[in-house]
């Protein structure tokens, strides 16, 4: 119209792409701008989101340059804070006295137990073997100066990994959205926090275990970010296999990495579950995403710990301390333990080792020297190794004439349920016996003494006597339930004029009986603790071409489970009380520390940052309290979570809080020793929530009045760090700091 104004239309927004019929839903790492409001745009253009201000990288990671060279800085700091007079103390300290026990035994090849898996013990060993060590120093006692053992190289493989944990922690708050003040906050509490530091500069495993638990952490971290951005991409595979790989390190070092495994599913339950309930994700999408997660978050950590495994067998091919714990079978895989084929047919006359079914299968055992007490007679064991005082001649106890030498003149009878025999010891020519006379060490009036009583050509008396009772034959072989079989009939033997049963427990007897294991005649005895088998029989009347068996040998698959049933039962056995033992209930407080090493009015005492260690307990408190508040307000109808930033912090930091849960409170129900240091996991998780929770306070607030608040911080932090660092270094203190210092009385360090 002439004269009138021209009204311009917007041009038509272009129409949607339709999406591939089997797309998941888009979703995206961050708040899109677009959608959010004037207070969720002005916090999103604060971090960096909007556009302009930085690149997306994958897994979530907004960094601009600047922030790489403070982590660096960082990173510098950490590794001086870490590395600090790490040559002292030049002697053993605290659990090097097991860990670099083990370097020794891996070096040297021999068996041992450990209730901890192998990885960074493995770590450790290397370090070890590359500095040339040989395996010589047996770490036997805390204080004992270090000798040709290139101890700082040991210890620098769980300080590397302290100083790794520490740009993690930054990196996963970062991907978590959290702005980078909350990031350098966090990774400087790590850096100074004093338990921390004392834990990663010696030869010790926790370290490793943290480092492990906040890189798996940080790749699922990324991988949750980059599932909600585009799933099914190369760089998503990358980040979930390599949570896969990190879930399978971290429970590889201590089997409190199922923790971490157990963080990880959880939250892969809640993702599969929004998934599920997302119709616009279709069936075979779906189907998708759980095979996905089941192959890396299952099978890869599986086969990762497996692997593990695999070296550490190939490794210890040699007998040591450790070959007692495992079964007969497992025992002859070991160099030098292999068995001649023996004679598979028992008669009387024949000489036999007997071997104990239970408690790892020891031989049963004498030896010429008596018991101080009770019938102070020759003493009876169990006895863990191959010696020739575990041999025994099978006699008949009812034949009328001279029973050590009758069996001689033939014909051969085998040994058949309820015949009446003695077991002759064949070195000291004595027979095993019992009485009325309650054992060394379980006195109590229903275990009657075990001992070896006679001497040569003395047909000893009715206590001597004992009655076979076949409990269990081998399918394998149908005669071994009809008669004693070696290696294949299990069978109990009942005293003749008792009743009781020989019987063997894990007890083991006094310095007097060389910390050997108890053997009682048990009158309520439990069937699976008075179990005896026939390891090797020779006769001399045997043809050479008689009936023969030996051990089948188990394979990889078969060590591997006995052992985990093994590790399973002796950390289970762990029961007994430490000086410096805690309980959970305690760790969040701070109440009590472990005294690691003392020399010279020097001390190392692992205690935590209090500062650290307090404020997050504070904000593990204050994130159920608030929680709470805002479940009570959601009944009265207000809508808190529709807000976005109710929904992210609650997303984030109970995402932490569960961390912290599923590593804290399992220790409830364990009835083993535990220590402070079993906390360090679980405060890794607080830590990273205590600063979220710092990030969601100050988000009204200017960046300059933030930095602030978190200098304040950090300035208390670090004089908590130095005031308390001579207990971390082992460094000189006057008695009158000591005391000062001293701020809870629980705290039981001393000049």
């Amino acid at each position: 119209m002439s004269g009138g104004v021209r009204v311009r239309r917007p041009p038509s927004p272009p129409p949607p792409a339709s999406a591939p019929p089997h797309a998941a839903p888009q979703r995206f790492p961050h708040p899109r701008h677009d959608y959010l409001d004037a207070d969720a745009r002005k916090d999103a253009a604060s971090r960096g989101y909007l556009p302009g201000r930085k690149t997306y990288v994958p897994g979530g990671l907004n960094i601009a340059a600047a922030e790489w060279k403070l982590l660096i800085l960082i990173t510098v700091v950490a590794v001086l804070v870490r590395l600090f007079r790490i040559t002292q103390p030049d002697s053993v300290v605290f659990d090097e006295v097991h860990f670099g026990k083990f370097a020794s035994k891996y070096i040297k090849s021999e068996y041992f137990v450990d209730v901890h898996p192998p990885l960074a013990k493995l770590l450790i060993t290397f370090a070890a073997f590359v500095f040339g060590y040989d395996g010589h120093f047996d770490f036997k006692d805390i204080g004992k100066i270090y000798d040709n053992v290139p101890y700082v190289a040991m210890r620098l493989v769980p300080a590397t990994l302290g100083v790794a944990t520490v740009p993690l922690a930054y990196l996963t708050l970062r991907a978590l959205d959290c702005r980078a003040t909350t990031a350098l906050l966090a990774s400087l509490f790590i850096t100074f926090e004093n338990g921390m530091i004392t834990q990663s500069r010696h030869i010790l495993l926790d370290s490793p275990l943290i480092f492990f638990t906040a890189l798996t952490i940080f790749f699922w971290t990324g991988f949750c970010n980059e599932d909600k951005h585009e799933p099914f991409t190369e760089m998503w595979w990358t980040w979930l296999v390599l949570s896969g790989f990190s879930l399978g390190a971290v429970v590889s070092c201590k089997w409190v990495g199922l923790f971490t495994i157990a963080t990880v599913g959880v939250s892969t339950i809640k993702q599969l579950w929004l998934l599920l309930g997302d119709l616009r994700v279709t069936p075979r999408v779906f189907m998708r995403h759980f095979m996905a997660r089941a192959m890396c978050l299952i099978v890869i950590p599986i086969m990762f710990y497996m692997f593990m495994f695999w070296i550490h067998f190939l490794i210890l091919q040699n007998p040591g301390d450790g070959d007692g714990f495992m079964s007969s079978e497992f025992q002859h895989t070991l160099n030098g333990r292999g068995m001649a084929d023996t004679f598979a047919d028992i008669a009387l006359g024949s000489e036999v080792s007997i071997r104990h079914v239970n408690t790892q299968g020891g031989y049963l055992h004498s030896h010429p020297h008596n018991y101080p007490s009770g019938s102070t007679q020759q003493q009876i064991t169990l006895y863990p190794h191959r010696d020739e005082n575990n041999n025994w001649r099978i006699l008949n106890a009812t034949q009328e004439g001279d029973p050590f030498h009758d069996w001689e003149k033939g014909p051969l009878t085998f040994i058949e349920p309820g015949m009446r025999i003695k077991l002759r010891h064949v070195t000291t020519e004595r027979n095993l016996h019992s009485h009325d006379y309650r054992p060394p060490v379980s006195e109590v009036d229903f275990q009657n003494e075990v001992s070896a009583y006679g001497g040569p050509d003395f047909e000893g008396d009715a206590n001597d006597d004992w009655i076979v009772e076949i409990e269990k034959g081998d399918k394998r072989d149908r005669e071994s339930s009809k008669r004693l079989r070696t290696l294949r009939t299990q069978f109990r033997l009942r005293h003749a004029n008792t009743g009781c049963y020989l019987f063997s427990h894990k007890v083991k007897l006094p310095e007097w009986g060389f910390d050997q294991q108890e053997v009682t005649c048990n009158k309520a005895a439990v069937k699976p603790n008075s179990l005896w088998f026939i390891e090797t029989a020779t006769h001399p009347l045997l043809p050479l071409d008689a009936p023969k068996v030996n051990y089948k040998l188990p394979g990889f698959f078969s060590k591997f489970l006995e052992l985990q049933q093994v590790m399973w039962t002796t950390n289970a056995g762990l029961t007994d009380r430490h000086t410096f033992d805690s309980r959970p209930e305690s760790w969040p407080r701070l109440l009590r520390g472990i005294n690691f090493w003392v020399r010279d009015h020097r001390q190392i005492y692992l205690l935590g940052n209090p500062m650290v260690w307090w404020l997050s307990t504070a904000a593990v408190v204050a994130y159920v309290a608030i929680r709470g508040f805002l479940i009570l307000r959601a009944k009265r109808g207000y809508r808190d979570f529709e807000n976005t930033k109710v929904v992210k912090y609650d997303t984030l930091c109970g995402f932490l809080f569960i961390g912290w849960c599923l590593h804290y409170f399992p220790f409830f129900l364990m009835g083993r020793q535990l220590f402070l240091h079993h906390y360090f996991p679980a405060l890794y998780f607080a830590i990273l929530l205590s600063c979220s929770v710092f990030d969601l306070v100050t988000s009204a607030l200017k960046p300059r009045l933030r930095l602030q608040i978190a200098g304040v911080l950090l300035i208390i932090v670090i004089w908590n760090f130095v005031y308390l660092s001579p207990i971390a270094y082992g460094d000189p203190w006057t008695k009158a700091k000591c005391e000062n210092a001293r701020w809870l009385k629980t705290w039981d360090f001393a000049w």
